[in-house]
C-alpha cells in the first residue's frame, strides 16, 4: 500500500521544517508528500525546496486564499492508497504512519489522539480526545466536531465521496468525517501520534469555549453542513444504483 501525505501551506516557514522532518523520518516511510502552497510570502517555499527529497511534490503559487480549498487541490494530486492529512505547523510522532496503516487494514478512516503544544513546543494539553470528547456519532460530531484533520488518515476510496468540497463548508475535516460516518465506520485510535501546535496564527479555535462565533452563525453553519451532507449522500447512493 502506498501512502500520500497532503499538506496545505501558507506562510508556514517558522514550523514547516520541523514538520517535514517528522514526516520524512517515520518508522514506516511515506511514498509522497503533496504540498500545495497558497502563495506564501515568507520562506516557506525555500525551506521546502531545501529538502531536495524526491518524495516531496510542491505545487507553488496557488491562489485559493483558503486552507480548505488549498487542501482540496492537494488531495486531487494524491496518488496513494492511503491519504494522511497534515498541518504545516505540527509534529508527528515517529510511529504515526506505522500505527495508522495497521488500523487502516480494518477501517476506511482513522483518527488518532494527540497532545497539544504551544508555539515553543511545550505541551499544554495531554489529549486532543479529552478536549473534544472525541468519539463516533453523526449528530455528536455535527454538534461538536472531533474529526481533527491533522490526526486523520483514510483510504483513497473516500476521495470520490468527499470531493469536490462544497463551496459553503467551513471545515473540511468535519465534512470528511461526517461523510465517512455515512459510508463506513471510522475508528478513533487512542494512540497519541501528533503534537498539535497552537499559536497566534491558527485559523480555528481549540474548543467551543474559545469560539467567538455567534449562536446564530453556529446554527446556520450546522444546518448548512447537514443539508450538504444529505445532498452528497443521496447523489452517491444514486451513482451506486
Amino acid at each position: 500500500m502506498t501512502i500520500s501525505v497532503c499538506i496545505p501551506t501558507y506562510n508556514g516557514g517558522q514550523f514547516i521544517k520541523e514538520q517535514l522532518d517528522s514526516i520524512l523520518n517515520q518508522t514506516r516511510a511515506v511514498d509522497e508528500i503533496i504540498i500545495s502552497d497558497d502563495s506564501s510570502t515568507d520562506q516557506t517555499v525555500e525551506i521546502i525546496l531545501s529538502f531536495a527529497d524526491p518524495r516531496i511534490k510542491l505545487f507553488e503559487k496557488q491562489q485559493f486564499s483558503s486552507p480548505i480549498f488549498n487542501l482540496e487541490f492537494a488531495l486531487k494530486q494524491a496518488s496513494g492508497d492511503y491519504i494522511f492529512l497534515a498541518d504545516q505547523d505540527d509534529v508527528w510522532m515517529p510511529d504515526k504512519v506505522e500505527i495508522l496503516v495497521n488500523e487502516l487494514a480494518t477501517s476506511k478512516l482513522v483518527i488518532s489522539d494527540g497532545v497539544v503544544i504551544n508555539q515553543q513546543g511545550k505541551e499544554i494539553a495531554s489529549s486532543i480526545f479529552e478536549i473534544f470528547n472525541s468519539r463516533l456519532g453523526f449528530l455528536k460530531n455535527l454538534a461538536k466536531n472531533s474529526y481533527m484533520g491533522c490526526c486523520m488518515a483514510f483510504h483513497k476510496d473516500l476521495l470520490p465521496i468527499v470531493l469536490p468540497f462544497p463551496k459553503k463548508i467551513a471545515m473540511h475535516d468535519l465534512w470528511i468525517g461526517l461523510n465517512a460516518e455515512l459510508f463506513t465506520k471510522p475508528v478513533f485510535c487512542p494512540a497519541k501520534l501528533v503534537k498539535y501546535r497552537r499559536h497566534d496564527f491558527n485559523k480555528t479555535p481549540l474548543d467551543a469555549q474559545t469560539n467567538s462565533n455567534s449562536l446564530g452563525y453556529k446554527i446556520f453553519f450546522r444546518l448548512t453542513m447537514l443539508s450538504l451532507i444529505v445532498l452528497r449522500f443521496v447523489r452517491q447512493k444514486m451513482k451506486l444504483k
